[in-house]
């Protein structure tokens, strides 16, 4: 069984900073989805992949990892760059 470790991103749609701070583990998936043949969505008999555990701390999330015998890779999250803009730049 392996696993991610990643840090929620924010949403470009808000603006707001809410559960950024959340490190969240996701199971890789076991097997691959395929077609159902009455109606055709796609999916597998993998239920792993439902699971979404979410820790305040990186190293929260991986002494679970740990405790269970789950192998993780860890994904940092990149810096976020401001880009200060300001209206009377639309005119020079």
């Amino acid at each position: 069984m392996s696993a991610r470790i990643y840090q929620r991103p924010k949403n470009a749609m808000q603006s707001g900073k809410a559960l950024l701070g959340q490190w969240i583990l996701e199971f890789a998936p076991a097997e691959a989805k395929r077609p159902d043949p009455l109606m055709g969505w796609a999916g597998s008999g993998d239920t792993q992949q439902q699971v979404v555990l979410k820790f305040p701390t990186v190293d929260e999330a991986k002494a679970y990892a740990d405790r269970y015998g789950i192998e993780t890779e860890v994904h940092g999250t990149p810096p976020r760059r401001l880009k200060l803009q300001a209206y009377a730049d639309n005119f020079r």
